[in-house]
């Protein structure tokens, strides 16, 4: 079978998927296999620019795509805008503020390599989707900070914060301390994984032996991912506990129980 193959017969294939479309003001639609998961193509647009050569863009369609089911400003926060400009950069791609655009430029004669580029770029930008709060640990911190200012009050919010008066203070920060009611702190912990489950536990249990005067909160990513006997030895030493950030309610009526 693969002797069968040879290079003309894979041009052959190749270009036969691949069209030009030209529009009256201009601009020539590129037509690829390439395709968003609801199998809408992505469109690819060419014009010249004026040095002689071609910008080759998405003309702002994937931002448009992604903003029928997701919040397009979160993926200008955080950890998401950490890797969009991760992927703008590995790909050779820019952003356009203005018009949402992902697009670059070349000469004519590097135009199936510019769009293979562009097409891998807006792949991996649409990939961003999945960072949701039950698959990625590291947009979790992001989201339960978002949730807590959705309730509490920036200035009653501490973060990374370190207990004066106990020694080696700054080996166990408290993810999120926050100004309850009667001055006593609320000591809030993320939980999206066994490791942090475990680590958290040490720090409680080292705050009870150092006598701190403290409540406290366990947001929990997914409770049900934490094996039974950590959650336990977690529950012997820590207060509420909140099963997923999408235990919206549940969060809110505790945590507003403890902070005035």
């Amino acid at each position: 079978m693969l002797e069968m193959l040879d290079e003309k017969m894979l041009c052959a294939q190749f270009c036969a998927q691949i069209k030009l479309h030209r529009r009256n003001n201009g601009m020539v639609l590129l037509e690829t296999p390439f395709a968003y998961p609801d199998g809408d193509q992505y469109p690819i647009y060419l014009t010249e620019t004026g040095a002689g050569g071609l910008r080759v863009s998405d003309g702002g369609h994937t931002l448009m795509h992604l903003s029928y089911e997701n919040d397009v400003d979160k993926f200008f926060e955080g950890s998401r805008s950490i890797l969009l400009n991760q992927i703008i950069a590995e790909q050779g791609v820019n952003y356009d503020g203005d018009n949402g655009q992902f697009y670059l430029e070349c000469a004519p004669a590097k135009l199936s390599e510019a769009a293979f580029r562009l097409g891998q770029a807006i792949t991996r930008v649409y990939d961003l989707t999945f960072l949701n709060r039950s698959r990625v640990a590291s947009t979790f911190y992001d989201d339960l900070q978002e949730q807590i200012s959705a309730f509490v009050s920036v200035e009653k919010v501490h973060k990374n914060y370190v207990v004066a008066g106990i020694p080696n203070a700054d080996h166990y920060p408290v993810d999120f301390c926050i100004d309850g009611k009667n001055n006593q702190r609320l000591f809030l912990f993320g939980i999206p994984n066994r490791d942090k489950a475990r680590l958290t536990t040490i720090f409680l249990q080292y705050f009870i032996q150092q006598r701190v005067e403290f409540d406290s909160m366990l947001v929990f990513e997914n409770q049900e991912d934490i094996p039974r006997p950590d959650l336990a030895r977690l529950s012997n030493v820590g207060g509420d506990m909140i099963s997923s950030l999408n235990a919206e309610d549940d969060f809110r009526r505790k945590l507003l129980k403890r902070v005035a």
